[in-house]
């Protein structure tokens, strides 16, 4: 039995390389990135998010879009995507607090 698709290349879920080497790579640009990195990469992802949702939402208004459970889901990533950001605000700004009232 064979992997390859019709046209005779491998799907895009199959590698070629070996899983260790894989997670090399992924843990050397890991350690590369710093926690301001991974903050301003999340808020904008955050935003594309939201902007694609409008976008979605949008569309579906002016009669471009016809599926309305593509822009229900659209709405509800970006829902879920804000409202996981407020909870990681409140959490910092938390400990933030409690670190700044313990008596030194």
């Amino acid at each position: 039995m064979s992997i390859t698709g019709i046209s005779g290349t491998l799907p895009p879920f199959v590698t070629t390389q070996p899983q260790s080497v894989q997670r090399g790579d992924t843990a050397q640009k890991a350690e590369g990135t710093g926690f301001a990195d991974r903050i301003n990469g999340a808020v904008k992802d955050l935003a594309d998010a939201q902007s694609e949702a409008a976008q979605s939402a949008k569309a579906y208004e002016m009669g471009a879009e016809t599926d309305l459970a593509s822009v229900m889901v659209d709405q509800q990533v970006a829902s879920l995507g804000f409202q996981m950001a407020l909870n990681v605000r409140n959490k910092a700004l938390g400990a933030y607090r409690d670190i700044m009232n313990m008596p030194v």
